[in-house]
């Protein structure tokens, strides 16, 4: 049986994200790290680690976003996912998660903290479904979502993909 977006979707009991996409977490420690031996970016105390699933079909993009922390990204299933990162010097870079390194592809991929990051998947008519592991652990606290005249001047360099993975508003 070929699987499809909406059988993961149910199976996996995932909702939409506010970024674009699907998701649910699926881990959170339970142990964890005080806002005093954490950077000061942080505001309060964070789990060791969460992790997600996150689903994002063919034609739809997850808007560009930061965290405070690493994020690595990993593969399940469906077409590769193209992570596009603006790093914190401002280059454009493109992971590409999946399952052929043939073609460039890596079962998992790294967004450092701070970097903006947007997706989409790589080929028409399907989906991509991965998972993210966050550490120190995701609170919403430390979700940033882009701003669209915000990025364009900071990163003037790269207001094709800008445009692509950001909203009007």
């Amino acid at each position: 049986m070929k699987k499809s977006a909406e059988y993961w979707i149910t199976q996996l009991h995932l909702q939409p994200h506010v970024e674009g996409g699907y998701f649910r977490e699926t881990y959170r420690a339970e142990e964890g790290i005080s806002k005093g031996h954490l950077p000061p970016r942080y505001t309060s105390d964070r789990p060791f680690s969460t992790a997600i699933y996150f689903l994002l079909k063919s034609g739809e993009i997850s808007k560009f976003h930061r965290l405070r922390s690493d994020e690595m990204w990993h593969y399940y299933d469906g077409s590769p996912m193209t992570l596009h990162v603006i790093d914190l010097e401002g280059a454009l870079k493109q992971l590409a998660v999946g399952s052929s390194p043939e073609r460039g592809e890596q079962f998992q991929a790294v967004v450092r903290a701070g970097w903006w990051l947007g997706a989409e998947v790589a080929e028409p008519d399907s989906y991509s479904l991965a998972g993210c592991t966050v550490a120190p652990g995701f609170d919403f606290e430390d979700f940033e979502l882009g701003m669209r005249d915000e990025l364009l001047n900071t990163y003037p360099a790269q207001k094709e993909i800008i445009l692509k993975l950001t909203s009007e508003t």
